[in-house]
């Protein structure tokens, strides 16, 4: 194949959804998985094959170690090759630390920091052997400050993660023309929260607005692009001065 090759966890809905489609118009052959939002997943293949481009839509756990290697050996097995995985999958949920259950608390680490741990180990070897590769994943926009969290413990602890495992993996990868960074959005209008919700938010943001799918777009853009050679181990915040 002469076009490069996406491998998106969470690209069914939101900014998953978003760079999917964008890489996809750029001529990238993009393979997107999912959990749970079959319909959703299925429709973004269906978009990206309806304008002549190449996609998958598989099914897949990436939480569980043995799901998530099988993802990375099926995409390579279709197109023979990965160029940049985006872990954009991880779930969010806010609840006091002393109303935190176990299961809560082990969903948060589970499903935010571990798949970017197996699908990176996974993904290494296929990347090192073009030497090339690019590693995106996400965090938040104030996870490196290291506050308090009384609500959001458990996310913000995975989240924090991301940026050591980020810049773990980039010291790791650099001799291998691997480049491994981080996003690390604000509040971002996704299709995931009530408007109302965002509005109200609006006002904490010193950029005065709330940022969109684009903004992360762009930012994923920037990572994969030449002009990023020599930018790993990133953390770029996308918050419009939220958070810092």
């Amino acid at each position: 194949m002469d076009s490069r090759v996406a491998l998106i966890t969470g690209g069914a809905r939101g900014i998953g959804r978003g760079v999917a489609l964008d890489l996809a118009q750029a001529g990238w052959a993009v393979a997107i998985c999912y959990r749970t939002s079959r319909p959703e997943a299925e429709q973004v293949k269906r978009a990206i094959e309806a304008k002549g481009g190449k996609a998958l839509a598989i099914q897949c756990d990436v939480s569980k170690c043995e799901e998530a290697v099988g993802l990375v050996q099926q995409v390579e097995h279709t197109w023979g090759r990965i160029d940049a995985l985006i872990n954009g999958a991880g779930p969010y949920h806010r609840v006091h630390l002393f109303d935190e259950t176990p299961k809560g608390w082990s969903e948060m680490m589970t499903n935010n920091l571990d798949p970017i741990f197996f699908l990176a180990k996974a993904v290494a070897p296929v990347m090192k052997a073009r030497k090339y590769g690019r590693i995106i994943s996400f965090s938040m926009a104030n996870a490196d400050k290291m506050e308090a969290q009384p609500h959001v413990t458990a996310h913000y602890i995975a989240k924090a993660g991301v940026l050591i495992l980020t810049r773990t993996l980039a010291k790791l990868l650099a001799p291998d023309g691997i480049t491994v960074n981080a996003i690390s959005p604000g509040f971002i209008d996704s299709g995931s929260a009530p408007p109302e919700e965002l509005a109200g938010m609006a006002k904490k943001i010193p950029a005065g607005y709330i940022g969109g799918v684009q903004d992360a777009i762009q930012a994923v853009r920037y990572f994969l692009s030449d002009e990023a050679t020599y930018v790993t181990g990133a953390n770029l915040h996308l918050s419009g001065g939220w958070g810092i």
